[in-house]
């Protein structure tokens, strides 16, 4: 998405600078004209939000994205297989960060009302995240050193590694969480009402960006895996956040001292903002459909690499792989539902659509268990994300279409604290599911043609595909309440015309 974006901005440069005016006007309209059309969200800039400041600005959730390869993707991969750790520790440590989630819909209500005397609102709350995420980073490598049990971190106690690495996963959380809510926002107040749910839909389409390039990169730093090299990646890591998201802040909030002045006015209370939210119109029902969504598709995210790994025999370079397509199936759904929602579709009835295209797929990877197939399960992984894209962006363009104007950041916190907490609770079970699954396995309790590794990844994946049914039959239903309200207002409007028409 990026790399299209920067290449275009280079080659109006280079044309501007050095063609004949004629042929410089002429590729600049034909430019223009294509622009919109093919490369996915380039229309949500405006003259006041140009798209090299909008790509500046996403920066930051390039970063998050190299985060969450490391958390939910190369690190589990690293403790299951490389360090021994059993995988119900590992997915207890990786959704850790949904401890700090729900927090998400206060932050980004009080970078709303945030009183600065520098007269920022969002820039704090950024860059605190940023140096909490830095700092998790920047000790994560020990804190692995002494879970791995090796050389010197054998003298202390067993008890210190988890406790270690599990802080680290907590504080890169919590710090990725405030980043990512408080960057959203800023980029929902530079934008213009009209384009503001495009400008956050290339936020996410950065996301995942980010995500595939830390994918490529990771794998190709570790494709010879060694204790030292997973230090040097990390620590790596947190000097690239730094970086990026000091990049992505630089002059993008206008200062206006009048916010910081002293007021006597009450600060505004967020019980009350968050109780009028969720009073709305099918409010709640929204809620709790991107929940079961976003839980049915997150509880294979701590399994997708150790399953390449155990049951495929792929390597820690090759099932980092695993994350990027994963990464270009989401990537395409963003794309996708971007095309036909511009034109007048139903954000729900995409967001339908992409949890019935996740049954299919887990099916399909269940396959494999039967048939060990690295090509199939790469289709399988490709078109899990495919789902997730198109039901991301379909409940991301639902809550912002139904939210009230004055409380457009309150709607985001909220939509991102229910995804982000469905994911970390989804990971967490999906680990403890499969671990349950499998000592059950081992023992011989499901016969002997069952007592291999590949029997607590399929029952997940099971779970996951009852799971999307389920949320198949919720938006069904919120489709349904919807079409009765919007026929229920249409008869209300008619009945006004009728008794103004009457005699």
């Amino acid at each position: 998405m990026s790399l299209p974006s920067l290449r275009t901005g280079l080659v109006l440069n280079s044309l501007t600078h050095r063609s004949k005016p004629g042929v410089t006007r002429g590729l600049v309209a034909r430019w223009a004209q294509l622009g919109p059309r093919f490369l996915p969200f380039a229309d949500a800039a405006t003259p006041d939000l140009p798209l090299s400041r909008l790509l500046r600005l996403s920066l930051f959730q390039v970063s998050v994205g190299m985060a969450l390869v490391l958390l939910v993707g190369t690190l589990n991969r690293v403790m299951i297989v490389e360090l021994n750790v059993p995988a119900s520790l590992v997915a207890i440590m990786v959704a850790l960060p949904v401890l700090y989630a729900p927090l998400r819909a206060l932050i980004g209500f009080r970078s709303d009302t945030h009183r600065s005397a520098l007269g920022w609102r969002r820039v704090p709350f950024i860059w605190m995240g940023t140096l909490i995420q830095f700092g998790g980073f920047a000790v994560m490598p020990f804190a692995l050193l002494v879970l791995s049990g090796g050389g010197e971190s054998q003298q202390w106690p067993a008890w210190i590694g988890p406790l270690g690495a599990g802080f680290t996963f907590l504080v890169v959380g919590a710090g990725l969480h405030t980043t990512q809510t408080a960057g959203l926002a800023l980029a929902t107040d530079l934008a213009s009402v009209e384009s503001q749910p495009r400008v956050v839909g290339l936020m996410y389409v950065m996301l995942l960006a980010g995500t595939m390039a830390s994918a490529f990169v990771f794998g190709a730093m570790l494709h010879d895996f060694s204790p030292g090299r997973l230090v040097q990646v990390l620590q790596a890591a947190a000097v690239v956040t730094l970086v990026l998201n000091t990049v992505a802040l630089w002059k993008q909030e206008a200062r206006r001292p009048q916010r910081g002045a002293v007021s006597t006015a009450p600060r505004p209370d967020f019980s009350q903002a968050w109780r009028d939210y969720i009073a709305g119109d099918g409010t709640r029902r929204r809620l709790v459909a991107i929940a079961l969504g976003t839980l049915a598709f997150g509880m294979q995210d701590v399994l997708l690499e150790p399953f390449g790994g155990q049951v495929l025999g792929m390597t820690v370079g090759a099932t980092t792989w695993l994350t990027a397509t994963l990464a270009a199936g989401t990537l395409a759904g963003f794309c996708i539902a971007s095309t036909v929602l511009s034109r007048g579709a139903d954000p729900a009835r995409m967001a339908l659509v992409g949890a019935a295209i996740g049954v299919p797929a887990f099916g399909i990877v269940i396959a494999t268990t039967l048939s060990p197939s690295l090509a199939l399960f790469v289709c399988g992984v490709f078109f899990i994300g495919l789902g997730v894209g198109l039901f991301g962006h379909g409940t991301l363009t639902l809550t912002m279409n139904h939210a009230p104007k004055e409380q457009a950041g309150l709607a985001l916190g909220a939509w991102g604290a229910v995804q982000a907490t469905a994911a970390g609770a989804g990971v967490a079970l999906g680990g403890i599911g499969r671990d349950a699954v499998q000592a059950l396995a081992s023992r011989g309790v499901f016969g002997e043609a069952l007592a291999t590794p590949a029997t607590g990844y399929a029952f997940v994946y099971a779970i996951e595909i009852v799971l999307l049914l389920a949320t198949v039959v919720a938006m069904t239903a919120l489709l349904r309440s919807d079409s009765r309200r919007s026929a229920a207002a249409a008869c209300g409007i008619n009945n006004n015309q009728q008794q103004w028409s009457a005699p």
